[in-house]
């Protein structure tokens, strides 16, 4: 807090803000907007967690009327049948994911697939008829976005990039303070990402842990918030020059084993969980791994681990403002730290997500004005990801044509060019070079979103 601002000035703001915030909530006039005549026609490809719980059971329950599902598919038969019966819905199921097309010819297609073989099942399905919509990342390396790119301008089907931090009312109001030239034009932002102990070592448990299935945190994580400053920003990333090591997860670990359910260094191993306390794991993973032998709790020290555990980067935007950023998988508490310094004042944001922090039913963003005052804006708290899933769901699903009021709908461009700022950090780590986003693929980056 600025000293300079009054005790009273801050009580009396806080007093208006939830009142101010609270529509926030439903930036989109979805309740009045009419629902479509017929269902949509869905089939989903990958049925895991993600798949089965967001894009599955929370999407029947919310928009079960405007779609079915007409086909499910996933490489693990076992886990398929149990996602069915998760979900409540009684569609065929395939592993062969052209046969599951070509039955059931759906006009949405979802993936929710290991992240390196997106493009195998969004090339596929536009080829067959669908418009995609993917869960993010898009792809994992540059080669695959450019087929991506390739296929959508071929076959006019459309991919849709499941970003849903954009819809986040507590980003949405930081991108309502920058479009409304609150801090003058935006010249740099620092952003700074901690994944705790828990969820952070969750990528390191699963196939997560190896770049060339996730292409990393880089791209598998941090798309999502290059994402954001793309987003906020309104301009595209144009150089990255990066930094990064794996120091705490992988070889460094003093022992290791196959999984934590019959680990012998349970009782030392500060990273041991318990996955037989989560029914819905349990069910989905361990009574499936006959199938294709993958341990949703997998050791956090296994020496295949080949992604970074922390990361820095450089990025300059086509507009010019700097970027500096950072992620660091095993902080004591999860959230981020974010700062955009403009002209005339500088917009501050500390996200408390999990942690022995204090933590109030709302998230808190600070405004100060050079020579100017302090305001404080508090907004309410949501489910899902800040209350973004619910909005992102109702967009895509039940009103695609509504109005885009904060330009929170992401096309294959802006899925493009998140994962390619991550693409452009391996790349630097490995050359020592800064990397040009032009050199990646035919996209020339713009510096201001038309």
């Amino acid at each position: 807090m600025n000293a300079n601002t009054s005790d009273a000035s801050r009580r009396e703001f806080l007093q208006k803000s939830m009142l101010a915030t609270a529509g926030l909530l439903t930036p989109l006039p979805l309740t009045v907007l009419g629902a479509p005549k017929a269902k949509r026609r869905v089939a989903m490809v990958g049925t895991g967690h993600r798949g089965t719980d967001m894009y599955g059971k929370d999407l029947l329950a919310e928009h079960g009327d405007v779609i079915e599902f007409v086909g499910l598919c996933d490489s693990n038969k076992g886990r398929l049948e149990t996602a069915k019966k998760m979900m409540g819905v009684n569609c065929p199921t395939f592993t062969d994911f052209e046969q599951m097309m070509r039955k059931t010819k759906p006009e949405i297609l979802i993936v929710t697939t290991v992240d390196n073989t997106h493009d195998e099942f969004i090339i596929k399905g536009m080829e067959m008829g669908a418009n995609i919509v993917s869960e993010k990342p898009m792809t994992t390396d540059e080669t695959k976005c450019q087929a991506i790119l390739d296929a959508e301008k071929r076959t006019g089907k459309k991919v849709t990039v499941t970003f849903n931090y954009r819809y986040s009312p507590h980003r949405q109001k930081m991108y309502d303070l920058i479009r409304q030239g609150e801090i003058g034009t935006v010249t740099s932002v620092d952003f700074h990402w901690y994944l705790d102990n828990r969820h952070g070592a969750d990528y390191f448990r699963r196939w997560h842990r190896l770049t060339e299935k996730s292409g990393s945190l880089w791209v598998h994580k941090a798309s999502h918030h290059f994402d954001l400053l793309n987003w906020w920003l309104e301009s595209e990333p144009e150089t990255v020059y990066a930094k990064g090591a794996l120091e705490n997860y992988g070889k460094n670990g003093p022992f290791r084993f196959t999984n934590c359910r019959p680990c012998p260094h349970k009782d030392k191993c500060p990273y041991y969980w318990d996955m037989t306390k989560d029914a819905r794991l349990m069910a989905l993973y361990a009574a499936n791994e006959q199938y294709d032998g993958y341990h949703r709790d997998g050791c956090v020290y296994k020496e295949d681990v080949n992604i970074y555990d922390k990361m820095a980067a450089t990025i300059g935007y086509a507009n010019g403002v700097q970027v500096s950023y950072s992620l660091t998988a095993y902080s004591p508490y999860e959230g981020y730290r974010i700062a955009f310094n403009g002209t005339k004042g500088r917009i501050d944001a500390w996200i408390k997500e999990s942690g022995a922090m204090k933590k109030e039913p709302y998230d808190e963003i600070m405004l100060s004005r050079n020579f100017g005052k302090v305001e404080y804006f508090q907004v309410p708290q949501a489910e899902g990801h800040g209350g973004g899933d619910k909005l992102l769901r109702a967009q895509i699903f039940r009103h695609p044509e509504a109005p885009d009021t904060y330009r929170q709908a992401a096309g294959s461009r802006d899925g493009a060019m998140a994962i390619l700022v991550g693409v452009a950090a391996r790349k630097s780590i490995a050359s020592g070079q800064a990397i040009r986003i032009a050199d990646l693929t035919n996209l020339k980056p713009v510096a201001v979103k038309a």
